[in-house]
């Protein structure tokens, strides 16, 4: 388990590995990047130690510990998978419209930069079971809200939303509906501000 100093280190790292890209997908858009996290498997390996200590910390009863782990489309499929295997726990993805097949549940959202729908499996969740939702950042906090509706809709519990990078300026975290935690806060003000 990671100490508190290496949780710094840890943030520390991420930090420094991420990579900003300007007016992408569109324009007035700084975009965080954080792919090169797993081009390291000592930094992804890190990643995924930082998260789970996070969760153990919280919920380190077996009344409290999860029960899945929810990631999104399509960023959030990148550690969500490795970190429920860490946590004993099972992977449920929520995709974008038109790629799940079978009887589904779906939640319209606005994001930074446009609008989508996500959907679920309508079997993915059993009632009462507990849930960690999971992504690379939150922004406007519109596709995570669209995922905790999803878990709802299916009767799961939220535990938590958890993030690598937060945009503090967009407020993204006033939407939802359980605690947030992310491991990086970033980009206090709009791109060119």
């Amino acid at each position: 388990m990671s100490s508190p100093a290496s949780i710094e280190e840890t943030k520390a790292l991420l930090k420094a590995t991420l990579r900003q890209f300007e007016d992408f997908p569109t324009k007035g858009i700084l975009f965080e990047d954080i792919l090169p996290i797993f081009k390291s498997p000592k930094t992804f390996q890190c990643l995924i130690d930082a998260i789970k200590h996070q969760i153990e910390a919280n919920f380190s009863t077996p009344e409290s510990k999860p029960d899945v782990v929810v990631g999104l489309d399509a960023r959030g499929f990148l550690f969500g998978p490795a970190l429920a295997l860490q946590l004993g726990a099972a992977f449920v993805p929520v995709r974008k419209q038109g790629k799940v097949p079978g009887p589904t549940v779906e939640a319209e959202f606005e994001k930074e930069y446009g609008k989508d729908v996500f959907v679920m499996q309508a079997d993915a969740i059993e009632a009462g079971q507990k849930v960690i939702i999971v992504d690379d950042i939150i922004a406007t906090g519109g596709s995570a809200k669209a995922a905790g509706e999803l878990v709802n809709k299916l009767g799961g519990k939220i535990l938590e939303y958890l993030f690598i990078l937060e945009l503090d300026f967009l407020h993204g975290r006033d939407k939802l509906d359980a605690p947030v935690y992310t491991l990086l806060s970033g980009q206090p003000e709009k791109l060119g501000s």
